[in-house]
């Protein structure tokens, strides 16, 4: 081969080289850029090992093995841990029996799966089935142990609900005082005092129509609310949902839906609804504000609760509104709230959009002529 040839041919291997050489670099920049280390990640499929194992021997012709093992991030005593293991054919979950020799055996294992994916105990939880199973003597091991099988083999535990599930759209209104919520709930003090709230709730506008607090539960303050309630209302007969409670069904109640001002409708018995509504309101009412505060005396309480409520019918827009209060909804006063906010919302994303155009930087700016 003349020297022609040989200077050709060395430029070709120079220029391969080079080339290779980028291809680490990028490659190994990558690496350290994304964080990608298999100092703290499990490669639990043995094919997976096997193949790095062969790379690496590979790779051993041409580089040394702690250089290898750098650019991986892999520590030699877990490399030589899994050559020891190349031959065994466990996987890495569960480790190898000889290693690990208090885990769970194989036969073990197949009995917890045969019991949680069981007709026969499928009425029973999973935590309640781990003692259950010491008990009969045939496996034992911790409730923690079985959730933690459950959850790695994904074993489908044979509960698929045939009742039908209860309707996950409550009942709705087409119009103010169409349908009205009522209920009471119990809120306790600092130091024990149980204090009762009742509430009206309109269920097209979700606006609080009258509220009252009592020290004693006295179920004549619902018939009062409805009552007063209704005086506001002209030619309409709101049917009212409640629930089986002595402070729905009562005396004074009772008087008040005979003269036809009110229907009355028992939740889950008239109706397949529940009185979930109002009853959301008080989940709302006792953790975004009230247990936000110090419940010491009655009169503090009372001025919370009239905070909340005046926030929530004139102030506080409702998702379901699109930005209407619940007083605009209920006396008809924000239609153009919804185009107003679409509006607005389209102009400061044009703004938005202006001002990041604008925005420059030394990389953005053209270069001088």
């Amino acid at each position: 081969m003349d020297v022609v040839s040989l200077q050709k041919k060395v430029l070709t291997l120079r220029k391969r080289v080079e080339w290779l050489v980028a291809i680490l670099r990028l490659l190994v920049v990558l690496r350290k850029a994304s964080g990608f280390s298999l100092r703290y990640a499990r490669l639990p499929d043995s094919d997976t090992k096997i193949v790095l194992l062969r790379a690496i021997e590979r790779s051993r012709s041409v580089l040394p093995l702690r250089v290898v093992l750098r650019v991986l991030r892999l520590s030699q005593s877990r490399y030589h841990a899994w050559k020891r293991k190349k031959e065994c054919g466990f996987d890495d979950p569960p480790a190898c029996p000889k290693s690990s020799p208090h885990q769970l055996t194989r036969a073990e294992v197949e009995t917890i799966r045969e019991l949680a994916t069981s007709e026969e105990y499928r009425h029973v939880p999973t935590g309640t089935l781990a003692v259950l199973a010491q008990r009969l003597g045939k496996v034992y091991a911790s409730p923690t142990t079985w959730h933690r099988l459950v959850r790695f083999h994904k074993w489908r535990r044979p509960r698929q609900r045939v009742y039908p599930s209860k309707p996950r759209v409550g009942i709705r209104a087409t119009r103010p005082n169409e349908i009205w919520h009522v209920d009471t709930t119990l809120i306790r003090l600092l130091d024990g005092t149980r204090v009762y709230l009742h509430a009206v709730i309109d269920n097209f506008s979700r606006r609080v129509l009258a509220w009252k607090m009592a020290a004693t539960f006295d179920p004549s303050i619902t018939a009062k609310l409805l009552l007063n309630a209704s005086n506001e209302v002209d030619d309409e007969k709101p049917t009212l949902i409640a629930d089986g409670g002595v402070e729905n069904f009562n005396g004074a109640v009772d008087e008040l839906v005979e003269t036809g001002r009110l229907k009355r409708l028992l939740a889950m018995t008239d109706i397949s609804f529940s009185n979930s509504l109002i009853e959301s309101w008080w989940r709302a009412l006792k953790h975004q504000w009230l247990y936000l505060n110090t419940l010491d005396t009655i009169s503090k309480l009372e001025k919370l609760v009239g905070f909340y409520v005046n926030e929530h019918n004139k102030r506080l827009p409702h998702s379901a509104f699109r930005g209407q209060t619940p007083d605009e909804m209920y006396f008809g006063t924000g239609d153009h709230i919804p185009d107003q906010l679409a509006a607005a919302k389209k102009c400061a994303r044009q703004s938005r959009m202006d001002a990041n155009r604008a925005t420059t930087c030394p990389m953005c700016e053209p270069l001088a002529g």
